[in-house]
């Protein structure tokens, strides 16, 4: 339920009639929100089998390729909106990823996992990695490849040429505006080119 709440969140923040790239679209259940209530269109890239099956079941436009891969085979400004949900921190070239979502969007939104949540610091002080909703995996099985907070990406977006529109944290179905890298366990940011 939380994160279709915040997939309602997050709709919100996309114009309506947007064209829209959903990368790591998982199921095509925000495309398909979108579609029927903001009269947005676009793709998702996923590469998994039967979530590219799931999107097609939905009626999404899915294009099954490796984010790895990057996304030469976007021209520039092709969307208004380029969303990275929870897949930054999967991806071994996340800067360059973050570079070529600024290229072919004129907005982008990501999300990831927070990793100074309050929780998650505790576990580091008691010496140990955090097992939390948001980071499920034990250190060592982990899909995460990079962790990351709402400072650092600010740091990132700066260095990258990145405005901040919005920031918010997102912690069990509710929206975390006073001291989100405290209190929020997912991190969401709303950026267009500077």
């Amino acid at each position: 339920m939380s994160e279709t709440h915040l997939h309602h969140v997050i709709a919100q923040l996309i114009p309506p009639g947007s064209r829209v790239l959903d990368l790591g679209c998982g199921d095509g259940a925000l495309l398909a929100l979108l579609r029927d209530t903001r009269q947005c269109t676009g793709y998702g890239v996923e590469l998994d089998d039967n979530k590219v099956l799931a999107c097609v079941q939905r009626g999404v436009n899915v294009i099954q390729r490796n984010l790895e891969e990057g996304l030469s085979i976007f021209e520039d400004n092709s969307f208004d909106v380029v969303l990275q949900l929870n897949t930054l921190q999967h991806l071994r070239n996340t800067e360059a990823m973050l570079r070529e979502t600024a290229r072919v969007g004129r907005q982008g939104i990501v999300s990831f996992p927070n990793f100074a949540h309050w929780p998650h610091r505790f576990s580091v002080l008691r010496g140990r990695m955090p097992v939390t909703k948001t980071l499920p995996y034990q250190w060592y099985d982990t899909p995460n490849i990079r962790v990351s907070t709402f400072a650092d990406f600010e740091v990132l977006a700066r260095k990258n040429g990145l405005h901040i529109l919005e920031s918010f944290g997102w912690h069990e179905g509710r929206r975390v505006d006073q001291w989100p890298n405290l209190l929020a366990s997912t991190a969401v940011f709303k950026f267009d080119r500077a």
